[in-house]
């Protein structure tokens, strides 16, 4: 364990050393905390105990912090291209920033070694629409279906062995409540070995929304 080894002492006076652990302890702290806050999160969600708080959030700083953050820790390249054609969204902005963080992280995860992840919105009459696509793995048919149900893996589980990715299955089970809890859609379109993209819609603020305010 990592934890044993910084208290066992024995990287005292190897300060490169000491400091590569530390940083793998903190990295293992903070992801134990993000997975205890996205399985409390769901379940809040479930039994509709959450309540979003929803604005007119402005896209533009959200990407950009996000896409900045995975290009620096992400181990392979990694190029987005960004097209927003609509500007904002009547959404919670914490929430929806982890809804498109999950779905990055995903790109990167089970990709091919070099990365390019398209993130574009536009607007209809009724609904701001966001697709992040990438270039990776893709997703079979079969599991296209499943891919939101909390805990399942299936496609995840044969990418794993091919890339070493792993994880709970608890992202896009969260993605898909967030979304439903702003009485928004997602769906997702993908081809094995090619790319997948997902498509959110999130309703437009309505003049009964602001009255209700």
């Amino acid at each position: 364990m990592v934890q044993d080894m910084l208290k066992s002492g024995r990287l005292e006076g190897k300060p490169e050393i000491k400091n590569k652990y530390m940083s793998i302890a903190k990295s293992e702290t903070d992801h134990l905390f993000a997975l205890t806050n996205k399985i409390l999160t769901i379940s809040k969600l479930e039994n509709h105990k959450l309540e979003m708080n929803k604005t007119e959030v402005e896209l533009t700083p959200i990407i950009e912090k996000l896409t900045e953050k995975f290009k620096a820790k992400a181990q392979k390249p990694v190029n987005f291209i960004i097209k927003l054609q609509a500007k904002t969204a009547y959404a919670d902005n914490d929430y929806l920033g982890e809804v498109i963080s999950n779905l990055i992280d995903n790109a990167i995860k089970y990709s091919k070694e070099s990365v390019e992840i398209n993130i574009t919105t536009e607007e209809s009459e009724r609904y701001t629409i966001l697709k992040v696509r990438d270039n990776g793995l893709g997703i079979s048919e079969a599991d296209q279906k499943i891919i939101f149900q909390k805990y399942e893996r299936a496609a995840a589980a044969k990418r794993s062995r091919r890339n070493g990715a792993s994880g709970f299955g608890l992202g896009l089970n969260f993605v898909d409540q967030v979304i439903k809890a702003h009485e928004g859609r997602i769906f997702v379109n993908s081809t094995e070995g090619e790319f997948t993209e997902f498509t959110i819609y999130l309703p437009l603020e309505t003049p009964s929304d602001k009255h209700n305010l």
